[in-house]
């Protein structure tokens, strides 16, 4: 069922917010400050083009770093994505069919707003990061 859901998945939204995150991953990327920004935007860009059968949980060892830098995240590019979550969330739910796949893409938003200190494990594993 996984599969069947992300296959849908991938070809009616995944793919186009996959492509969102990987722009602003390699606009965070160009400078060397950037770079922690980038390379989480691309983490969750993986995540966000094969969703189903991962979770996110919170990582027990992130600190006051991660705090600061989801700040400057949400500032440089985490309101962006997560306006692409809202939007593409609401047409997949126009549908019956796409309902559950809006419903999904509403569960991507906390994490495109606020990804450090988080870590993506298999759903059948959700307790790996504690």
């Amino acid at each position: 069922m996984k599969t069947i859901l992300n296959v849908i998945w991938l070809v009616l939204c995944g793919f186009w917010m996959f492509l969102g995150y990987l722009l602003a991953g390699v606009l965070l990327c160009v400078t060397v400050i950037g770079v922690p920004f980038g390379l989480a935007a691309f983490r969750i860009g993986r995540y966000a083009l094969w969703p189903f059968g991962k979770t996110v949980v919170d990582r027990r060892d992130a600190g006051a770093p991660s705090c600061v830098g989801n700040v400057l995240w949400l500032v440089l590019a985490g309101w962006w994505l997560a306006i692409g979550h809202i939007v593409t969330g609401v047409a997949l739910c126009v549908t019956v069919i796409g309902i559950p796949l809006g419903i999904a893409n509403f569960t991507l938003i906390p994490v495109s707003l606020l990804p450090l200190g988080k870590q993506i494990v298999p759903s059948d594993r959700p307790f790996a990061g504690r």
